[in-house]
């Protein structure tokens, strides 16, 4: 069993606040296997009792009349009677709950739904409420506004490499290197061969993520044209780009018109789905935000890879998105830096230059200014990767992670250097 202990944790901390939670993330990332065994697990060890623990799951034919809202409430009630007692209420794949007309109310534009039936349930001092779903309803990053400041999300994302590699069966950099091919989709680590891991992630991309975004803003049409931006993306992982210069790639490559807004619109729905991620710039210098072009990287790597049908293995850009992830994972809000300069050339006239910084790391009152690079063995690779970190100004720490298995240490500079593996594997590692 992979613990997922970070996430555990969270629901440990939230239990019993008031709030339901609501479990969101990518399609196979892990969500109901985090509810109903390793939270149940939990709950059980803590003494409760099995009968108060309240599992269904709504994508069970032996659950269909539990689809209708009404008898969803009906029969938790019948359940939770007890007020003696708390209960914990894990509803699954939520969104297989229909809206229906309010029976009541003859005529009237009065609608009922799995909203509808959380809240209610909310009501009750001695129940606590989880749901997870994995359409494209539930894997909208907008559905706690459906439970209207009630809801409190905890957000799943594939495994990272820690519980990726405590989990494999051989050596660190083995790990790694499958790590970096397949990504960390739970179900991933039992497929054995290339060809099996691959057709999965396939699948997943075709069938499931696509079928949801589609499904959700009506595309029915337009399949061609997302599959174009997810492999645009794809390719430009650790590259700046913007909805223009897509739409320039569509004209030149594609010999098709597609307007930004159309593209930008496109990009936000895969951000929505928690396929891709976005990170803005940051004017470390202005302190603000410079906007357009941006940063795309996907929340698993092995799905990225497999729209490329692992053709494009570039360890730096693959490397630097699992950096990001890490990053995420950790509960950092996450930027790419940009350092302003001036220089005189060689006629000695004043110039600006911009220097990017991949990552400016904010949680709290700390901040991390992270580069990421295959190695910094050369001088002047060394050199080339620190020149925006030097210029940065401010006392905060500063990292190059490598993919090279070394010892950690610091230049002259304060510049802190650490390996891939230590960097994920040791989360205080960042304050060495």
């Amino acid at each position: 069993m992979i613990a997922r202990r970070k996430y555990l944790e969270k629901l440990i901390s939230k239990k019993d606040n008031g709030l339901v939670k609501v479990i969101t993330g990518i399609r196979r990332c892990g969500k109901s296997y985090l509810l109903f065994n390793i939270y149940k697990d939990y709950l059980k060890s803590m003494g409760v009792a099995e009968e108060c623990i309240i599992c269904l799951a709504l994508d069970d034919d032996e659950n269909i009349q539990y689809r209708n809202p009404l008898e969803l409430g009906k029969y938790i009630r019948s359940l939770t009677v007890d007020e003696s007692k708390s209960y914990y209420v894990f509803l699954d794949e939520i969104q297989k709950v229909v809206t229906i007309q309010n029976p009541y109310i003859e005529g009237a534009e009065d609608k009922i739904g799995f909203v509808d039936v959380v809240l209610g349930l909310m009501k009750r001092d001695n129940i606590d409420v989880y749901v997870t779903g994995s359409n494209s309803k539930m894997l909208s990053s907008d559905i706690l506004t459906e439970f209207r400041g009630r809801g409190d999300e905890i957000r799943v994302n594939p495994l990272s490499f820690e519980e990726f590699y405590n989990a494999y069966d051989g050596e660190k950099r083995d790990a790694w290197q499958e790590y970096y091919t397949y990504g960390g989709l739970p179900l991933v680590m039992a497929k054995k061969t290339h060809e099996e891991k691959a057709k999965y992630l396939e699948t997943l991309f075709d069938a499931i993520y696509l079928s949801d975004i589609m499904d959700r803003h009506k595309l029915a049409h337009e399949k061609t044209v997302l599959d174009d931006i997810l492999n645009i993306i794809s390719s430009s992982v650790g590259s700046l780009t913007n909805a223009n210069k897509i739409t320039n790639t569509f004209k030149s490559e594609r010999q098709v018109n597609i307007s930004n807004y159309t593209v930008s619109k496109y990009l936000d729905f895969f951000i929505d789905a928690f396929l891709l991620y976005k990170a803005e710039r940051y004017d470390v210098k202005g302190r603000k935000y410079i906007g357009s072009p941006l940063k795309y990287y996907f929340s698993d790597v092995g799905l990225r890879n497999a729209r490329l049908k692992f053709r494009q293995q570039e360890e730096n850009h693959i490397m630097e998105n699992i950096i990001y992830n890490e990053l995420c994972n950790r509960d950092f809000g996450v930027d790419v830096g940009v350092v302003e300069y001036c220089y005189k050339d060689e006629n000695r006239k004043s110039k600006r230059a911009n220097l990017e910084i991949d990552f400016v790391a904010n949680k709290g009152s700390k901040k991390y200014y992270i580069q990421s690079a295959l190695t910094v063995a050369d001088e002047q690779k060394r050199e080339q990767e620190i020149r925006s970190l030097k210029r940065v100004g401010d006392s905060f720490k500063k990292i190059v992670v490598v993919k090279d298995n070394i010892i950690p240490w610091h230049d002259d500079n304060g510049i802190l250097y650490i390996g891939i593996e230590k960097f994920l594997l040791d989360e205080s590692a960042m304050d060495l």
